[in-house]
């Protein structure tokens, strides 16, 4: 682990991801979701304790993001990519609520 601790990353298209640069957060724009799910398992690897990733590429990597889901970290937050949100962020938090409550509370 760095000296810095932990650090967060931005993952997904361009347009989505480029505007989080200015809230001085590390942007990792990607062409593809097959590039997206290359750099997602690399940023895992490299102390990022958070990473927002689009729900449009989330949708064509669910294994992978599946994948961190019961890990400490990094947490793997979905969020809306420049098209819109596709309620995916969403229904996973209920789940993750679920799972922890056991029931559905939201």
């Amino acid at each position: 682990m760095s000296n810095s601790g932990y650090k967060i990353a931005v993952l997904g298209d361009k347009d989505s991801v480029l505007g989080f640069k200015a809230l001085g957060l590390d942007v990792f724009p990607a062409e593809t979701a097959e590039e997206a799910r290359r750099i997602l398992h690399t940023l895992a690897k490299e102390d990022y304790a958070v990473i927002y990733l689009t729900e449009q590429y989330a949708a064509g990597m669910q294994a992978d993001v599946d994948r961190y889901k019961d890990e400490l970290t990094p947490a793997v937050i979905l969020i809306p990519g420049k098209d819109g949100s596709l309620g995916i962020g969403m229904a996973n938090v209920k789940s993750a609520v679920e799972r922890a409550v056991g029931a559905d509370i939201l």
